[in-house]
């Protein structure tokens, strides 16, 4: 093999190996008042997707999936929603582009009624 092959095919490897999907990271644990919270990410090269679920002891629920891609802006995208013990639903999106120190994201919230709402924020990187 000659010596300009042998790095070519070392730097492939390392693309090949940092591109390749992690496994995914799972867990659940009791909330401090009774209740219970499942978390799960998974990563795909630069994307990254989790989804969480939360249960009351009263009933009541709370999910949320959220997707996002690294890159020199990180993009991210979130659904959610919540119902309540008495069955009331409210859902909700939001949208998030974030840069080396500043961002923004945009939003809707929906309640039970069928209302929007929506809004747009600055946000800063911590």
């Amino acid at each position: 093999m000659t010596d300009f092959l042998r790095p070519s095919l070392l730097a492939l490897a390392l693309v090949a190996f940092t591109a390749s999907s992690a496994p995914a990271e799972q867990w659940k644990r009791p909330t401090s008042h009774g209740g219970e919270i499942t978390r799960e990410v998974t990563n795909d090269g630069r994307v990254y997707q989790g989804a969480t679920t939360r249960t009351g002891v009263n009933g009541g629920t709370y999910s949320s999936s959220s997707t996002c891609i690294d890159g020199a802006v990180d993009r991210c995208r979130r659904s959610y929603s919540a119902t309540g013990p008495q069955g009331k639903t409210v859902s909700g999106k939001s949208y998030l582009a974030l840069g080396p120190d500043k961002g923004r994201q945009i939003g809707y919230f929906q309640g039970e009624n069928g209302n929007r709402y929506a809004g747009v924020r600055r946000v800063w990187r911590r």
